[in-house]
């Protein structure tokens, strides 16, 4: 059974994070993941977005600025997924994260969409993602969406980049 609310469009407006050093975040999202800053609260909070939306990502050093990562395997936020419009522009980021040599922690080819992981500078997990048109997405013989976790094959994706 449904609830009420899942019939209705409810969506994740923004992710705010807290960072250690809010320059050398700004810099990681606007320069090598194409986020636009839409405003600043002088140097400690700065808000990113890409479109018209007033911001998609809060970065903050309000707890304390150069606080240790978080350890992994820890309870807490596991990634934030960022949808790109397109293939053509997931593959111009991943360009930008090749040419600046940033580790890669995986990528996949999920059937429904395709997607590249990583860590921010502050140690947050990140999933770079384009979906695939809903016409071409795999469904089981009852129609029944059928997701998967295949190898991405990286350089074809780079291919699209140009």
């Amino acid at each position: 059974m449904k609830s009420e609310s899942a019939t209705q469009a409810i969506r994740i407006g923004h992710v705010h994070l807290t960072v250690a050093d809010l320059e050398k975040s700004v810099a990681f999202y606007r320069d090598q993941l194409g986020f636009d800053v839409t405003q600043r609260l002088g140097t400690q909070a700065a808000f990113m977005s890409s479109g018209d939306y007033h911001h998609t990502i809060g970065l903050n050093t309000w707890s304390r600025p150069g606080a240790p990562k978080p350890q992994s395997g820890q309870i807490g936020l596991y990634h934030v997924a960022i949808l790109y419009p397109d293939r053509k522009s997931l593959a111009r980021a991943l360009k930008r994260l090749f040419q600046e040599k940033w580790p890669l922690d995986g990528a996949a080819d999920h059937g429904v969409s395709e997607s590249i992981y990583l860590k921010d500078p502050d140690g947050n997990g990140l999933e770079l993602y384009a979906d695939r048109p809903e016409d071409q997405w795999p469904r089981d013989a009852q129609g029944q969406l059928k997701m998967v976790t295949e190898a991405l094959d990286l350089q074809a994706l780079l291919q699209e980049a140009d």
